[in-house]
């Protein structure tokens, strides 16, 4: 069985968060930190990331938070991040790919520039870090690696609701078994994709605004944070032999 325990062949070692300002991305960097790990942690608001890191640091944690200034989807600023990452720290060990952002529009009025950089921060930025962590890795020696990508419940189903970025949701469940079957043949390296439903985070808010998104999540039942955090830690602690490679988790009250 995974545990926190397994966790331990984890301290020192090096992790790369995407998205890591807010919501799920700031509660994976803090766990990560908590079990020892000096983790680098990217948004395009560093001055977030700097009050986490602060607020760790304050805790006297062996760990630490390292906050970069990152947009995923411009492919220079992630070869820098990886550059800097290199030069500073060695390498990466563990990608969590957490960055994803959705607007309200449907397919009917959604425009070709809003579909672009969705497709260029959900997709093309997930693809390129996973892409760039594992060469990391393989340039190193490291075969016991981790590439943890953060996808949803919309990349499993289609509930008839923001139906784009469901779309680029369902490339993230098939890049998720690809980079798996590319990466076995080279390495023990292990990927895993987890699969939220609804979260009680910041998501719902950017997407309709605050008033509905409060009203929304009166209404339904929810994950949090630690709900999330909870399920990554467990396919990080898994034992070497045994990859997590998918995790589905809904709140217990939620239909679809």
């Amino acid at each position: 069985m995974a545990s926190s325990s397994g966790m331990s062949r984890w301290a020192n070692r090096v992790a790369l968060v995407t998205g890591a300002s807010v919501g799920i991305g700031a509660g994976i960097c803090a766990s990560l930190v908590e079990h020892g790990m000096t983790v680098v942690g990217c948004a395009r608001n560093k001055d977030a990331i700097q009050k986490i890191s602060d607020d760790l640091r304050d805790k006297g944690l062996t760990g630490k938070l390292i906050p970069y200034k990152c947009d995923v989807s411009d492919e220079t600023e992630v070869n820098n991040l990886f550059a800097y990452i290199e030069a500073n720290h060695g390498g990466v060990d563990v990608c969590v790919n957490n960055a994803g952002f959705s607007t309200h529009q449907t397919l009917l009025e959604i425009n070709a520039t809003e579909m672009r950089a969705m497709l260029d921060v959900n997709v093309v930025g997930l693809v390129l870090c996973a892409q760039k962590s594992v060469n990391s890795m393989l340039a190193r020696g490291v075969h016991d690696g981790h590439i943890i990508n953060i996808n949803s419940m919309a990349g499993h189903r289609i509930s008839g609701f923001l139906n784009f970025y469901t779309a680029t949701k369902f490339a993230v469940t098939a890049l998720n078994e690809g980079l798996r079957k590319e990466v076995v043949a080279k390495s023990r390296i292990r990927v895993t994709a987890i699969s939220p439903g609804a979260v009680d985070t910041h998501f719902a808010h950017r997407i309709v605004g605050e008033e509905m998104a409060k009203q929304m999540y009166k209404t339904i039942d929810t994950l949090s944070v630690q709900d999330i955090v909870d399920a990554l830690i467990f396919a990080l602690s898994a034992p070497e032999n045994s990859q997590v490679h998918d995790i589905q988790i809904r709140p217990t009250g939620q239909k679809e």
